[in-house]
């Protein structure tokens, strides 16, 4: 809900109001964003309190500082805030001061619909305020939308040359938030390759605190995320903000303590090696910023995120659908394959219970090592004899479906494609270029090499019965250079720009056709990749112990059901670690779920485990696309403990693995409803009440052991003659 009343705007959510002003001198001015409070109250205290402390509007061009006012939106020294600015325009005579204050607004009923970018998409009501520049014939249009299901504003600015000369943008942030001064903390994602999403928190001190990526790509090492953790905040208690980024390329997200100890916090596109030209009357967009407030700590802002991304991000065909169950033919075979090997692995899935064979990397070019072909998107018919249709009948005739990997970003100098166009892949002439897994970037900002890629991978997907796609990107880029481009400072931006253009044709152009993202595991791990694929592969860490710190640090703020989790080889092909089948098959059913190794070199035993999976997971896969995620206990500090309850409370899933020799005796459950009474595992019957408060009895287990259980109302009689069980 948005109500405006002379010039002071009110947002409300279920459970959070925000609310800015105009003061007397015309600037846009932040009074609040917390707890939901009437709206009474909070024009009397925008009133009484913050306009009181505004300085006189006399005093603007004498000595008045805008460090004293929390703004909706930095400037870059305009008349005074030395804060990290929101934005820098560079006029034609190199000029960057600006002043920019408010001049109209509106509200529609609606989201806004973002051309050549991701964006929140469903119901909802959007207020745009539109900022004009003293100086200059500039605009800026900050636009917040609202849902009135999920406790997330979604914010982004669009910045307008409404004059007769072009301008150089060299910063642009998507939003600012000022908030009153308080003892604050940051949570970030960081990481690496095999090893992304690491929860850390940190003190917020004096100065600027910068969290970014400059790789091309969200990246491994930061994920495009921040908490802002208030006071004694926790995992069940205390208030907490979050920004979360709909965008995947480089990107920066700055907390910074000013000298009256407020916070600011922003982010958006990041401004190294970003310039952009901007032509008179026309519009830059920069991307959308999902804001979350919880009262009520760390998990109920993951459940909010998790609501906002599955109802206003994520394709609604394919949200709440089940997912594919995967067997992936990478680390069962690498490179080294061919027909026969590849039957034995369809026809032993079959038996299983899987549903889907995805062909990985080499069946294309000449591909038998990572030196070649990449670019090369046709079908290596001496390897593959019958080429895809053979493997495709395979499956058919099993009951599979068939899926494909593709890296459509990438070009091995040794390939077809490279011999004809060298200068499709990113560098600048004459300059030895970076090489990662032996492959170059091609310039997706060029129409013309997006084209040709969209071409050669539809050709693949109308040729063959496909149904699943995993696309893959292994590498950052290193050189960021289009010899098309006159002003390389745009690169960054506009190399996303064509991935995101590839992506909405391909999902377009095949709506049938599931689609798994995927860079190097979890470098492109982002919901501006959400929107377009609804699920993505979390790390190429299959490590069972790995996956549980993995898959914790994700599910801060994206849903279990965008999570690719897969069971692997063991010894681990990432970590050497032997871990039993039953503690891998528990730790990859916490998302969507599949196998990454050979079915045919397991044990009968092994394989009746992987049977007795599939059938599990069958009942709780609604549990894992709908419900709501409680971690009990952090793997960084002990034991692993969550579960999944639905939305109903009638339902929950419990999942408990040790990291320590013997494990608690009882730990205490989360999300149920303390009035109903539940069976857990069908020979246990506890009330809600009695599970969170007294708590579940733990058996004694050694160590890298775990065990699951389902827990659901007990319910002897029903009006409507249904049982609530799996």
């Amino acid at each position: 809900m948005i109500k405006t009343q002379n010039k002071i705007f009110y947002i409300c959510g279920k459970n959070y109001t925000y609310a800015m002003y105009v003061n007397d001198m015309g600037f846009l001015q932040h009074a609040y964003y917390g707890k939901k409070i009437n709206h009474n109250d909070l024009l009397l205290y925008i009133n009484e309190v913050c306009k009181k402390l505004e300085p006189l509007k006399e005093d603007l061009n004498l000595d008045f500082s805008l460090d004293s006012m929390p703004s909706e939106f930095g400037c870059f020294f305009n008349h005074g805030d030395y804060h990290e600015p929101s934005v820098i325009i560079e006029q034609l005579d190199g000029a960057t001061m600006c002043r920019y204050r408010y001049f109209s607004h509106e509200v529609k009923d609606e989201v806004i619909d973002i051309a050549e970018l991701p964006h929140a998409r469903g119901c909802g009501q959007t207020l745009s305020i539109t900022l004009k520049d003293d100086f200059s014939d500039m605009e800026i249009v900050l636009n917040y939308t609202v849902f009135d299901d999920c406790d997330v504003i979604v914010r982004n600015a669009e910045i307008k040359n409404v004059g007769h000369t072009a301008i150089v943008i060299k910063k642009a942030f998507s939003f600012c938030l000022d908030l009153p001064k308080a003892e604050y903390k940051l949570l970030r994602l960081h990481g690496r390759w095999a090893g992304e999403r690491i929860p850390e928190i940190t003190p917020i001190g004096h100065a600027v605190t910068k969290l970014q990526s400059i790789r091309g790509q969200s990246s491994h090492q930061m994920n495009p995320f921040a908490a802002i953790l208030k006071d004694d905040c926790g995992e069940d208690v205390g208030e907490c903000y979050g920004a979360q980024l709909i965008y995947s390329g480089n990107f920066a997200i700055t907390a910074e303590i000013d000298y009256n100890d407020r916070l600011r916090i922003q982010g958006g596109i990041n401004e190294c090696h970003f310039e952009w030209e901007l032509d008179p009357q026309v519009n830059f967009v920069t991307p959308q910023v999902a804001l979350c407030y919880s009262a009520t700590g760390i998990g109920q802002l993951s459940r909010e995120y998790a609501d906002f991304i599955r109802g206003h991000i994520v394709n609604s065909q394919y949200v709440y659908k089940k997912r594919p169950i995967v067997v992936n033919n990478w680390e069962a075979t690498y490179f080294d394959f061919d027909n026969e090997r590849l039957f034995s692995i369809i026809d032993e899935a079959a038996k299983l219970g899987i549903d889907t064979f995805v062909l990985d990397d080499g069946w294309f070019g000449k591909r038998n090592s990572d030196a070649t072909s990449l670019g090369d998107w046709f079908v290596n018919n001496e390897k593959l004899n019958g080429g895809l249709k053979a493997l495709t009948d395979r499956c058919k005739n099993n009951g599979l479906n068939f899926g494909i990997w593709f890296e459509p970003e990438a070009i091995s100098e040794y390939s077809d494609l490279y011999r004809v166009h060298p200068d499709w892949a990113i560098g600048k002439e004459g300059v030895e270029p970076a090489r990662w897994r032996n492959q170059l970037v091609l310039d997706f900002t060029r129409k013309d090499v997006v084209d040709y890629i969209f071409n050669a991978v539809s050709k693949i997907l109308k040729d063959n019965e496909i149904s699943y796609v995993k696309w893959d990107f292994n590498r950052n880029i290193s050189e960021f250079y289009s010899r098309r481009l006159t002003n390389q400072g745009g690169f960054a931006h506009r190399y996303i720009l064509g991935v995101y253009y590839l992506a909405e044709k391909l999902t377009k152009e095949f709506p049938d056709v599931f689609f798994e993202g995927c860079a190097g595991g979890g470098g492109r791990f982002d919901t501006g990749m959400l929107y377009y694929f609804p699920q993505i592969w979390t790390s190429d860490n299959t490590d069972a112990i790995e996956r549980m710190k993995i898959q914790w640090g994700t599910s801060m703020c994206y849903p279990l059901s965008s999570m690719s989790c897969h069971v692997s080889a063991c010894p681990n092909h990432q970590t050497g670690r032997v871990t039993p089948i039953e503690l891998r098959g528990t730790i990859a059913s916490l998302g969507a779920t599949g196998y990454e190794l050979d079915l045919t070199k397991l044990s009968d035993l092994e394989k009746l485990s992987v049977k007795q999976q599939i059938a599990n997971y069958k009942k709780i896969d609604e549990l894992i696309l709908k419900g709501d995620l409680f971690r009990l206990s952090d793997p960084f500090y002990g034991d692993f403990c969550e579960m999944i309850v639905s939305k109903d409370k009638r339902k929950a899933y419990f999942v408990y693995a040790t990291r320590n020799e013997r494990s608690k005796n009882v730990i205490r459950l989360k999300g149920l409803d303390a009035s109903k009474l539940y069976t857990v595992n069908d020979n246990m019957t506890f009330s809600g009440h009695a599970l969170m408060c007294v708590g579940l009895p733990l058996p004694v287990m050694d160590k890298n052991m775990c065990f699951s259980l389902t827990i659901c109302e007990k319910i002897s009689k029903s009006t409507d003659g249904a049982r609530y069980e799996f």
